[in-house]
């Protein structure tokens, strides 16, 4: 069967984002697939063993300090122990501890039993997992997984969400001030041209959040004396470092920034959200990989729209919770008023450097 164009082009995509991650990879003779959570998505480093076990020992080991620097994290309690691991009849059963279910976040305890059950899924032949804790079925402890029964992979990369939409919104009036501000703010690059509307919402709140971290101001998103002030003396934006002629992204950490450039000349700077102190964004030189326009976060649950991963997980994405400061597990949030516009702007292959300090 001959696949048309735009087939073929999906399952390149997709092969794509499954080599990069590290979802597709087999293990070696002799050795153990292991995932950790490398952004907002698992990915698989290789370890000596055979068995289920093994595997499970590994995974409760961490990753290497090599692998941490290279954005590798794990989200199981540092004092979890292995009480046994069995596989009967495709079913990997794990009995851990009550460490394993320390903490009450919802995303690192929906984290870590992603990077349980794809670790126990393939050794020994195990297509299921049944999780126990000192003998027992888990309480509710996972928000909407069901630990009373056998659980597969799939079913976590099973959407239980809708994507999410934009809220409406409801502007205020047409002013001349804004006006003058927004117009502003397009000839230095933090809005686009048509965006000189007089309403002051969103969209205008952004640029201007974003204006205030390149210029090092405090950040709050609100046209206030130093704002004006700085405003009225400001100039464009300028990238870190030299590049050729296309377009190109630096993301500044600590700026909290990144750079849409093109032939070195900034097009665009919008404000983002990298990883916070446990989960820092990898500073870099990446190119991004795929363009998805909407990405399910397996470990995680939840969508990331407008995605451009550059390396691993860690990627571009629209999310609701976009706050002044570091906050992601690694990625780069962007707000839904921007995210679009850079899915746009952005190709794959395009060049990703990720710097620490601007």
């Amino acid at each position: 069967m001959r696949l048309r164009p735009v087939r073929m082009v999906i399952l390149l995509g997709l092969l794509a984002v499954l080599v990069c991650i590290g979802t597709a990879s087999a293990a070696t003779p002799g050795h153990v697939s292991v995932f950790f959570v490398r952004g907002e998505q698992l990915a698989s480093v290789q370890r000596p063993g055979s068995t289920a076990l093994d595997a499970m020992r590994q995974l409760v080991a961490g990753p290497t300090p090599a692998e941490k620097r290279s954005g590798y994290r794990t989200y199981l309690p540092r004092l979890t122990r292995i009480l046994s691991v069995e596989v009967a009849d495709g079913v990997a059963t794990v009995d851990v501890d009550t460490h394993f279910a320390a903490g009450r976040d919802p995303a690192s305890l929906l984290a870590r039993l992603s990077e349980v059950v794809r670790t126990m899924t393939g050794p020994e032949g195990a297509t299921r997992v049944q999780l126990l804790m000192n003998g027992a079925v888990i309480a509710a402890r996972f928000p909407g997984i069901s630990m009373s029964r056998p659980i597969t992979y799939r079913l976590l990369q099973t959407p239980n969400v809708a994507v999410p939409t934009p809220p409406e919104l409801k502007l205020p009036a047409p002013d001349a001030a804004v006006e003058d501000v927004q117009q502003r703010l397009i000839d230095l690059g933090y809005l686009l041209r048509g965006d000189a509307d007089g309403r002051f919402g969103p969209s205008t709140q952004n640029a201007i959040l974003s204006f205030q971290k390149w210029e090092r101001l405090e950040r709050t998103g609100l046209l206030d004396d130093r704002t004006k002030a700085r405003l009225a003396v400001a100039i464009h934006p300028v990238a870190v470092t030299k590049g050729g002629a296309g377009k190109r992204a630096e993301i500044l950490l600590d700026r909290q920034v990144a750079l849409l450039i093109v032939g070195n000349r900034v097009v665009r700077t919008i404000a983002v959200s990298t990883g916070k102190a446990s989960t820092p964004t990898p500073p870099g030189d990446y190119h991004v990989y795929a363009k998805i326009p909407r990405w399910w976060s397996t470990p995680f649950r939840e969508w990331l729209p407008w995605a451009l991963p550059f390396v691993g997980g860690i990627a571009f994405h629209e999310l609701a919770d976009v706050p002044a400061y570091p906050a992601s597990h690694g990625c780069v949030r962007q707000s839904y008023t921007v995210a679009r516009w850079t899915y746009n702007f952005a190709y794959v292959g395009m060049a990703v450097k990720v710097i620490a300090r601007s």
